[in-house]
């Protein structure tokens, strides 16, 4: 059944109810076994146990554990004790990324259960004959409930009896204004959502007046319930980072394999016993992998994370970080998001003016005694917590009572002054409100409603003029009330519209609208700065969304606004054509915008949602990234999205991104830094085997440069300030490889650098030693330290003194426990293990001499312009 086509008498008929009793306990026992609670489907949520398996399913962490496996079983074949710490080493720093991961996923949704609150945790029903307050979650179709305003509506319900009674739907619908209800009207059966005025739902709220209703779904059968199940549709996508390390590790896979059989073939043919050449083989591989790497970029994204939280967003899954950084269109919701979800008084018009004047702490008399009648006539008020504001009742009442607060009239001080004596109230047919008040020791009936009502009734004052004004304010995106007054002798017995609300005098209108936020303008054209287009995705109406969207900076000259019949009109064809130059959808459904996103996302672009409402979820779900509001988010919002702003702020998107562009740059560096000594050192192996038939470094070496010689840097480098210039660069395209803009050419050129440097130490160790020993401690003191001074060179493309050599004070620490990890191992008992030994005092001079070669090497690059500055 149509529940808002229907007659009442049809509905209750339909449900089983009696509208003056409710239901009965058998009946309300039966209908539970049916319908189940009244809550919305939740997703089954992954244990920790599963959470930690899924950090496996990472390809460099696959190949880790591979040469984990091979390593142990060298180490059982050469009954070696001391070549087990190898696999040890191996298994414990794939632990240890795992159990991070876990944690980081496991932290952030304990946080967002933590943000969650019930919308409607208690209902007001009648069962029984009997009035009850009850958990929300026990309504089932056909129970009576009551509503007043500041209600939570905790089930979608056809009204039995309503009074003045206004809902706020702007979770559903997107319509920053309250929508008018009244229980007696009969709706169309194909009316959308917002025109069924006859219905109220669930997950909205009551701003004014009262009612009874009948429920007539509850749980997954509301509005609410089915945009919930439009999610199940889409599926989670891996982000842009999480794909291009696992491309990484294939590549890395591919190399490390070709290489150990090639060195395998060279050895056998050399006449190397093949333990040995097989030993070397392994301990190519194991250069060949950044071993530290998953684990270095879980623990930037976790940094990062934890940065964001101090700025008021909150991350789902690590990744996503990086996907912010990327974001080149964001989709915006209008109400709540990009303005206040607050009308505010901006315009006054004086019967007899030529213009408008702004509403501010400072007006003329004659709009102050405007705003004074107005407020007068309101039944809404706000209540001041210190510097905080709660309105209570409608928003156009409350938007005129704080306008008269700001003008030194309070609204609490004009009752004690003018007190009211009587009043008729709102009703949705007349669409006006009067009140009688005592003002000077006379009676005066005060009228405010729409403009078109009070024309009518007025026998004084420039109705034309005022026409013309009302009509200028409206397409401005105004809410315009219309406020009337006149004297009369006596209060009459019966008070109704034809004794009260003829003969009037108009005094004048106020324009209203839901302001943009104040910081999102700048947060705007710090969008349009970064080459990031914005894009406005409302359900309200398109001369209002125009406007906002004008004042905000989002709608420019050559941009279109369309609604969503427009685009359900065009096909994906069209759409595709035409979306570049559309910047504002109004009247939209949550099927549009899931049509909006994916055309963005077909022209390449990654796609940011931000929303609040039940109806943005499943573009949130649908897009590259989504961002709830935390504060009046819905439940169903934060679920769908990545990301949470617990702010509900949008300028902290801008900031969010910045976040996430520094660190995907930071991750850069990480992944340029690491991949370049790992490709020294498979240079450093290959080489010297083609050349000499030897290995100039033990696996146990590298293992030890690799897994804590350079990570400790490298978690440093990650922990860069994000640069001051990097919301002016462009968004890198959705396809751009990690190694974009020269990054892979310079890591190979770094790769020889370091081979060269090594194989020279090795060389010359050896042959100033006269040792195999003596040339692999030399070679393993050359690689590590000029490593831990190559983290430097990596913190930017500017010249190292520009950027000040040692400002990153993290970096200098981790450098510092690194060179003390490398002595510990070269000047201690603990380098016996190592295969290391103690090296003439000459040997140390030359090695201190070839480290600091890359310094000279990098500044010379970045002097001549070799190492360009992206912009």
């Amino acid at each position: 059944m149509l529940f808002h086509s229907e007659t009442k008498d049809a509905v209750l008929g339909e449900l089983s109810s009696n509208a003056e009793s409710g239901l009965t306990a058998g009946q309300v026992s039966e209908k539970l076994a049916k319908h189940g609670y009244n809550k919305l489907r939740e997703k089954k949520k992954k244990t920790n146990l599963q959470r930690f398996f899924d950090q496996f399913k990472d390809v460099m962490i696959l190949i880790l554990i591979a040469a984990a496996v091979v390593s142990f079983v060298i180490a059982c074949v050469g009954h070696d004790p001391m070549e087990f710490f190898e696999p040890v080493l191996i298994l414990l720093i794939v632990v240890l990324n795992a159990v991070m991961g876990m944690l980081q996923e496991s932290k952030a949704e304990k946080a967002l259960d933590a943000l969650k609150n019930m919308s409607a945790p208690h209902a007001r029903v009648l069962r029984d004959g009997e009035e009850k307050i009850i958990d929300a979650s026990e309504l089932v179709p056909g129970d009576i409930i009551r509503l007043e305003a500041g209600d939570f509506i905790p089930a979608d319900a056809r009204l039995l009896h309503s009074v003045s009674l206004k809902s706020e739907e702007s979770a559903l619908t997107g319509e920053s204004v309250p929508s008018e209800k009244e229980a007696d009207e009969l709706i169309d059966q194909q009316a959308p959502l917002g025109d069924r005025s006859n219905m109220v739902f669930s997950g909205c709220s009551v701003t004014y007046g009262t009612a009874t209703a009948v429920v007539t779904a509850t749980g997954m059968d509301t509005e609410m319930g089915k945009i919930a199940n439009l999610l199940e549709g889409e599926s989670e996508t891996q982000t842009p980072l999480q794909k291009k390390l696992a491309q990484l590790g294939k590549y890395l896979g591919i190399v490390a394999l070709a290489a150990c059989v090639i060195i395998f073939i060279v050895g056998l043919v050399s006449g190397i016993p093949v333990l040995e050449i097989f030993m070397t083989a392994v301990s190519l591989a194991v250069s060949a992998i950044p071993e530290g790497l998953p684990a270095i970029v879980t623990i930037v994204l976790s940094i990062g994370v934890q940065r964001m939280v101090k700025k008021n967003a909150l991350i789902r899954r690590l990744p996503a970080v990086e996907t912010l950084g990327s974001a080149s269109v964001i989709c915006s919701d209008k109400t709540g998001t990009l303005t206040q979800n607050r009308m505010t008084l901006v315009k006054a018009y004086l019967d007899g003016k030529t213009t408008l004047e702004d509403i501010g702490t400072q007006n003329s008399e004659e709009v102050k005694k405007l705003l004074r009648y107005g407020t007068l006539c309101c039944d809404g008020s706000v209540v001041f917590h210190g510097t905080e504001e709660q309105h209570i009742g409608d928003p156009t009442e409350t938007a005129i009572v704080l306008a008269a607060h700001k003008n030194g009239m309070p609204k609490d001080d004009l009752g004690k002054k003018y007190p009211r004596l009587a009043e008729l109230p709102f009703d949705s047919d007349r669409k006006l409100m009067s009140t009688v008040n005592q003002i000077d020791g006379k009676k005066i009936v005060i009228v405010k409603g729409a403009f078109d009502m009070m024309a009518e009734r007025c026998i004084a004052g420039d109705i034309e003029a005022a026409k013309r004004m009302n009509e200028k304010m409206s397409k401005d995106a105004l809410r315009v009330l219309a406020i009337g007054y006149k004297e009369i002798d006596a209060i009459p017995e019966m008070l109704t519209s034809d004794n009260l609300e003829n003969g009037l005098t108009l005094m004048g209108l106020v324009g209203m609208i839901d302001p943009p936020r104040p910081e999102a303008k700048a947060a705007v054209a710090t969008c349009r700065k970064a080459g990031i287009k914005p894009i406005m995705i409302t359900g309200d109406h398109v001369v209002t969304a125009s406007a906002i969207a004008k004042e905000l900076g989002i709608m420019q000259l050559d941009d279109r606004a369309i609604t969503g019949a427009e685009l359900d009109a065009m096909t994906d064809t069209e759409l595709d054509n035409q979306v570049e130059h559309i910047s504002v959808y109004a009247r939209v459904s949550p099927e549009n915008k899931i049509r909006i996103v994916k055309a963005w996302q077909r022209k390449g672009q990654v796609v940011s949602m931000t929303g609040d409402g039940v109806n943005d979820a499943p573009a949130l779900k649908a897009a590259d990234i989504g961002c709830a509001m935390g504060i009046t988010g819905t439940d169903v919002a934060k679920g769908a999205a990545d990301m949470t702003l617990t702010d509900d702020n949008f300028a902290t998107i801008v900031d969010a991104v910045k976040e996430g562009r520094g660190i995907y740059a930071n991750i850069k560096k990480v992944v340029g830094f690491l991949l370049g000594t790992n490709i020294g050192e498979v240079i450093t192996v290959f080489v010297a085997m083609l050349l000499w038939h030897k290995s100039p470094l033990l696996s146990m070496q590298l293992l030890w440069i690799n897994l804590v010689t350079d990570s400790l840097p490298a978690i440093a480098l990650g922990m860069e300030a994000v640069e001051p210039d990097i919301m002016d660069r462009k968004p890198k395209p959705k396809n751009e490889g990690i190694f974009a803009h020269g990054l892979g050419l310079r890591v190979v050129l770094q790769g020889i650098m370091f081979a060269v440097l090594t194989l020279i130490g090795f060389k010359v160790g050896e042959n100033f030693t006269g040792t195999l020993a003596g040339g692999q401690t030399m070679a393993f003191m050359v690689l590590s330290l000029s490593q831990v001074i190559q983290a430097f060179n990596m913190r930017s493309d500017h010249s190292l003194f520009k950027i000040g050599v040692f400002s990153n004070h993290k970096l200098n620490w981790a450098c510092l426990a690194s060179i003390l990890l490398v002595a510990l191992v070269l000047f201690t008992p603990v380098g016996i293990a190592f295969g290391l030994v103690i090296l003439p005092w000459q040997m140390y001079l030359l090695g201190l001499g070839l480290i600091f070669v890359p310094v000279l090497l990098m500044e010379l690059s970045k002097a001549c312009g070799l190492i360009k500055h992206q912009h």
